[in-house]
């Protein structure tokens, strides 16, 4: 066999898609009406989105079958990654989260692969003629990223994942301290945060130029909130910001370090697993 297309085939998918469709039509119609107001459908399908996906994959998504298009395309984006096509998996990210916005892992894993497998691949692409050329690529992976979860945070601005990803990638590509305090902080000001993220808000601010007694009130307000923020780091911070901004004695914190358990590793500042 050479591959070839064959157009009867073709035509029953179509003819079986737009059948299906018409059949859940009415149940659609009341569920749009009924997910609006949960910002389920907030994404329109788009020309952009025709293009990518083809003819027969747009019908798809039109006549109710966006999610098994997008878990198809998601499963594609796994393969172009075992290959290393990182143009192909932008193309195919950018489709998945267009089929389905709500889905937080499309966004977060879309933007990892970006930021950090893209990013790392580029700095180690021999066939670029120069180190700086090999940076600006890695740069821009890194800028890929960041897109996919401030989209992702648009189409989600009710959750604080994407948020607490977004100071991850602040912190540990963009080397941006600030920018990944603002994001912990704005992850942990929602009532379901864990409270790590209020730390790490403060941990991010301390290593930010012209914040450093920003860091400090932040650092002494958990302090002051209960043991349960009273973990080694924040205690470390406060020693050597106490010191920085001549913090008077008698107002210094005198309380030793707690040592961490013996059988859990200390925490990154930065990078805190869920």
């Amino acid at each position: 066999m050479t591959g070839r297309v064959n157009p009867l085939r073709v035509l029953v998918t179509i003819l079986f898609l737009v059948l299906a469709g018409s059949l859940i039509l009415p149940w659609q119609i009341e569920l749009q009406h009924l997910d609006r107001s949960a910002r389920l459908r907030s994404a329109t399908l788009d020309l952009g989105l025709r293009e990518r996906v083809g003819q027969a994959g747009f019908l798809a998504a039109l006549s109710g079958f966006r999610a098994p298009l997008a878990a198809f395309l998601w499963i594609s984006a796994h393969a172009a990654w075992e290959r290393t096509e990182w143009g192909k998996m932008v193309t195919l990210f950018d489709s998945v989260t267009a089929l389905q916005p709500r889905v937080l892992l499309y966004w977060d894993i879309a933007a990892w692969h970006m930021a950090w497998n893209a990013s790392a691949s580029a700095l180690q692409d021999l066939t670029q003629p120069s180190e700086a050329l090999r940076e600006r690529s890695a740069r821009q992976y890194v800028a890929l990223g960041r897109d996919f979860l401030e989209r992702g945070i648009r189409n989600n601005p009710d959750d604080y994942h994407l948020y607490e990803s977004l100071g991850r990638l602040a912190a540990a590509k963009e080397l941006n301290h600030a920018a990944a305090s603002d994001a912990y902080a704005k992850a942990a000001s929602f009532t379901n945060a864990p409270a790590y993220l209020s730390r790490l808000a403060a941990f991010e601010s301390s290593e930010s130029p012209g914040r450093q007694r920003e860091a400090y009130q932040r650092l002494l307000s958990l302090y002051r909130s209960g043991k349960q923020q009273r973990v080694p780091t924040l205690f470390k911070l406060l020693h050597e910001l106490e010191l920085k901004l001549d913090i008077p004695e008698d107002q210094r914190i005198h309380d030793t370090i707690p040592e961490a358990p013996s059988n859990v590793p200390p925490a990154s500042p930065s990078i805190t697993p869920r």
